[in-house]
């Protein structure tokens, strides 16, 4: 593993403000578009403003950290090069792993709909994902599908 794939965004990552999370303010960069941190903490806060504002009784990074953690995926498919064929090899996702990939697949779903202000399309994305619905959801069931239909392969995994 080279300097490739370390970043230094753990190892110097500083809480979020607001909340004291580490996790929030992980999703406050990987939002940032051209290093503008203040518009993408905004974006985060007025979200989390938005889902207390439609879900009173519950605490909005309560709801935020569980939104991420039933996108998490247990399951994923890598491609393995067997004698000349490639297979797809169902694999556990390491911890970290599957928190980036949930963190992406939020930011993806949210960036496909267009039309609305930012931090509402995240608010609903947070709160489909912590009723486990909504299209990052959607991709984390794919996922696991993919790895189930390639179960047959799993002897490739090492």
């Amino acid at each position: 593993m080279g300097s490739k794939n370390r970043t230094a965004s753990y190892t110097k990552l500083a809480p979020d403000t607001r909340y004291g999370s580490l996790l929030l303010s992980k999703f406050t960069n990987c939002l940032m578009y051209d290093g503008k941190k203040s518009v993408a903490t905004r974006v985060v806060y007025d979200a989390l403003d938005q889902i207390k504002k439609r879900m009173p009784d519950a605490d909005p990074i309560a709801v935020f950290t569980d939104a991420l953690n039933n996108i998490k995926p247990s399951l994923e498919v890598r491609s393995r090069r067997v004698g000349g064929a490639n297979y797809q090899v169902p694999m556990q996702v390491k911890p970290k792993r599957a928190e980036s990939l949930a963190i992406r697949w939020l930011l993806a779903a949210i960036r496909s709909k267009a039309g609305r202000p930012t931090y509402l399309r995240l608010a609903e994305e947070l709160m489909a994902a912590f009723q486990r619905q909504g299209e990052a959801m959607a991709k984390r069931e794919q996922t696991i599908k993919m790895a189930e239909a390639n179960k047959a392969f799993s002897h490739f995994a090492w």
